[in-house]
């Protein structure tokens, strides 16, 4: 047995001598600590800094919901005197108009304008660590308006993605920071937009790209006779796929094929799934969507490249096939293969169905992507789940909530993550044009070739949070972590510790059990109010 799993198991022994008797297991192998149900809410494109850069220090200006630390709350390697005063950015000249120290966004500029997040500009931003080319390389311009800024107009220039929000807007993540455990130390586990996210979310790995039609401009050469997903493109066959945009498929292994090989029930559920629902708007099937009143943006509730497991034939659902009852949702053999509305995560829970794993995905416009969501509708979304996880009819002593992101969309964030796997493609621009280091670690490929470029990583570090009557309280953890780390927490806690292989960066990844403290459970509830984040009254 691993060393960490046997700490894990040694952990929940000691639990099982003091605690009830928990609900079984409804399928595969027994849990080795007390969370029988993880929950993964995996959201869009914010850098640590845009929403934690002050934690837990608010303004709390007159007329925005006031956040009030706890006395003895931690504080997290955020925005210093000196990166909010004489920032790099804004001592570089090369960022032009956009040269800005970093400024607050306040609750009614809540919806800003879309960043640059492409794998080759996010690395020209960190550039080689000095952290000063965010405005020129990945800046754009755009709302909200320049009325309050400190900076002038600064919306109009590259400068608005020095931006952030603080716990007056943000309220309901720096409320839940204060009960339970977060992450400063947490990253992207390689550059780029929201496809390669979701791949790493599932598989820790981005090489393997087969099938790949309309184009090329989402991939790059991985060696080998390999490639390389860099970009966003559909999967490859969905029926809400753009039928002129790229589109491809993803070979090797993801965590959804060993959990299946275990018999451990799993399902990714996401909004605009089930083709079959006609919404109050008349809106129905892969044009099924919502207006946000926030940023006045029409954007439909599923978006093919969010969903990671659509690329894998093993573990995809292209047609959309509805499960054939409540029942067999999360469990295998089920024309559905595991992928789902997100109606049905509520619907199994309701009927007493909860699976062991589960990874939701919000409609368009509350998944907080900046351009056509924003974090006052992410949070009505992530209140809304996260209340009702903590109701009767869930298992709520038993679960574990992770709130983690696909990538940093742009946003500015002080950090430079540790190179773990270097890259020398020609879209690599970290240490030089064309250079990650000298790819004299990359990672292999899914099919065991050494070695695959284009995965310079880590990349942007990014918020990740563990809500659970098991979280350490009022918490903040600096082991460092990856997406693939909330992977191995499952393959550790169901799979005896089993890794998918073959270049997948579980192998290099740390659990996110740090933030979870398995001999000490919290049993108080948090109910927040899906408006402004406040607790309920």
């Amino acid at each position: 047995m691993r060393p960490f799993v046997a700490a894990l198991m040694a952990q929940f022994l000691t639990f099982s001598l003091i605690a009830p008797a928990a609900h079984a297991q409804s399928a595969g192998p027994a849990p080795v600590t007390p969370i029988r149900h993880l929950v993964v809410i995996f959201q869009e494109n914010v850098s640590f800094d845009h929403y934690f850069g002050t934690y837990p220090n608010a303004m709390n200006p007159e007329g925005e919901p006031a956040f009030t630390a706890k006395p003895g709350t931690p504080t997290v390697n955020g925005l210093t005197a000196a990166t909010l005063t004489k920032n790099p950015n804004a001592m570089n000249a090369k960022n032009g108009a956009g040269a800005v120290n970093p400024f607050r966004l306040s609750r009614s500029q809540a919806a800003t304008s879309d960043q640059n997040h492409n794998y080759g500009p996010e690395q020209a931003a960190v550039h080689a660590g000095l952290m000063d080319l965010f405005p020129a390389s990945v800046g754009v311009a755009g709302p909200p308006p320049a009325a309050s800024s400190p900076f002038g107009n600064v919306f109009a220039t590259t400068g608005i993605n020095m931006g952030y929000f603080d716990g007056n807007t943000v309220t309901a993540l720096w409320n839940y920071a204060q009960h339970f455990a977060m992450s400063d130390n947490s990253f992207d586990t390689t550059f780029g937009p929201s496809t390669p996210g979701a791949l790493n979310l599932v598989s820790g790995q981005t090489n393997g790209v087969t099938g790949n039609i309309n184009g090329t401009g989402a991939v790059i050469d991985g060696g080998n006779g390999t490639v390389t997903d860099i970009g966003d493109a559909d999967p490859l066959g969905d029926v809400c796929s753009s039928t002129t945009g790229e589109q491809f498929s993803m070979s090797g292994t993801n965590i959804g094929d060993l959990l299946n090989a275990a018999n451990v029930t799993w399902g990714f559920f996401t909004q605009g799934f089930d083709l079959t629902v006609t919404k109050a708007n008349g809106t129905t099937g892969c044009a099924r969507s919502t207006t946000s009143t926030v940023t006045n943006t029409k954007k439909t509730d599923y978006i093919p490249h969010h969903e990671p497991f659509q690329y894998y034939k093993s573990t995809a659902n292209l047609t959309h096939a509805r499960p054939k009852s409540v029942s067999t949702i999360g469990y295998s053999g089920d024309a559905a293969n595991h992928q789902y509305d997100l109606h049905d995560f509520y619907d199994a829970i309701n009927a007493g169905n909860f699976p062991a794993v589960s990874f939701l995905k919000a409609p368009g416009y509350q998944d907080g992507h900046a351009g056509y969501s924003d974090p006052l509708d992410e949070q009505a979304f992530l209140v809304q789940v996260i209340n009702f996880l903590q109701s009767p009819a869930a298992d709520w002593q038993h679960t574990a909530v992770v709130i983690a992101y696909d990538d940093s969309d742009g946003w500015y964030d002080h950090q430079m993550g540790p190179i773990v796997n270097q890259s020398t493609s020609a879209a690599d621009a970290l240490t030089g044009a064309g250079s990650c280091g000298d790819g004299s670690t990359a990672m292999v490929g899914p099919a065991g070739t050494m070695p695959a470029q284009g995965r310079c990583g880590y990349g942007p570090r990014q918020p990740m949070m563990v809500i659970s009557p098991w979280s350490k309280p009022n918490y903040v953890d600096n082991t460092v972590t990856d997406l693939t780390s909330i992977i191995r927490f499952v393959e550790d806690n169901w799979l005896g510790g089993q890794r998918i292989g073959n270049g997948s960066f579980d192998a290099l990844a740390n659990s996110i059990a740090g933030m979870m403290d398995f001999t000490k459970e919290n049993r108080k509830r948090l109910i927040l109010d899906p408006n402004s984040g406040q607790p309920a009254k």
